[in-house]
């Protein structure tokens, strides 16, 4: 069942254009827009893949801004399109107050990743996310990814926070542990459980996962999307189709750290007019950057 008062289903953890050193917003603006046309569920400005962790606080907060302008103004087939506005940090104060602005721009629902470097025990990611959902009115979707962060947001943890505060409704879950999302699953089935890893998102979906946030649907949000409505739809053969069609490149997009190859498969497809990172992000290297091109003659990208 889709739940109308979640932000669920297709979304796309979106990338952050650059011009010259600056955020590109016009550019950003027409990203969203195809997405929107080729029938994303929900955007995700400023998550990690949106390179969060080296814009300055103005910059996320504009993004957003640019992000719940263009879903206003447009819909798919008449319905609207969600914003999970990124709002993580390692500290928890800088969490709340860019999770508050999402919040007082029209964000839907706020994605916090668990704090970077810092590596807290579970006691302290506990108490960090609770102070981050308790400062909100809309819901909190939270987001393990341990290979970036370092740190492992564990079952009894989640199952804890979803138990105790009432707006944290769901997990984007990036482990990669599929074991993980049936446990979860079975112990709380009213917990919203995404796929954080393209590889997985048919597996996750068989689980009991309701959506994808991918990097993938960057690229190729026709069908990404289609993979999960089919899924929806009771179409299981269409789903696992598409998943199958998506492997290779779902693979290559992580070759190296992303969002390094999803930006050059963007580029190379003529969807980004430059190809531009924030340091310490740099262009893959010329093997893997050749390897991209080979895999992307397998697929029809849409503008």
């Amino acid at each position: 069942m889709r739940c109308n008062n979640q932000v669920i289903g297709a979304m796309t953890a979106l990338v952050t254009p650059f011009k010259n050193g600056k955020v590109d917003l016009e550019k950003y603006e027409s990203l969203i827009i195809r997405q929107i046309n080729q029938g994303i569920d929900a955007i995700v400005p400023v998550g990690t893949t949106g390179e969060s962790a080296t814009l300055s606080h103005d910059e996320h907060k504009e993004c957003i801004e640019v992000a719940l302008s263009v879903c206003k103004k447009y819909n798919n087939n008449g319905k609207a399109i969600k914003v999970l506005a990124g709002a993580g940090s390692n500290s928890t104060s800088e969490a709340i107050e860019i999770a508050r602005f999402a919040q007082s721009c029209g964000a839907d629902a706020i994605l916090c990743v668990t704090p970077y470097y810092n590596k807290p025990t579970q006691e302290g990611l506990y108490q960090h996310y609770k102070e981050v959902a308790n400062a909100l009115e809309i819901p909190l979707m939270l987001y393990n990814v341990p290979s970036r962060t370092g740190v492992n947001l564990e079952t009894k943890t989640i199952l804890r926070l979803f138990n105790d505060v009432e707006n944290i409704y769901g997990i984007k879950e990036a482990s990669g542990s599929v074991e993980k999302v049936i446990e979860l699953n079975m112990e709380a089935k009213d917990l919203v459980i995404v796929s954080g890893d393209d590889v997985l998102n048919y597996p996750i979906l068989c689980c009991g996962g309701v959506g994808t946030i991918s990097v993938t649907s960057n690229l190729l949000p026709n069908k990404v999307s289609q993979l999960i409505h089919s899924y929806e739809s009771g179409n299981h053969i269409e789903s696992q189709k598409l998943s199958n069609e998506l492997f290779y490149i779902n693979k290559t997009l992580f070759v190296e750290s992303n969002p390094i190859m999803i930006k050059a498969a963007l580029y190379i497809c003529g969807l980004l007019d430059l190809l531009e990172y924030r340091l310490p992000l740099v262009p893959p290297s010329k093997e893997n950057l050749k390897y991209l091109e080979k895999i992307l003659e397998k697929y029809e990208v849409i503008k």
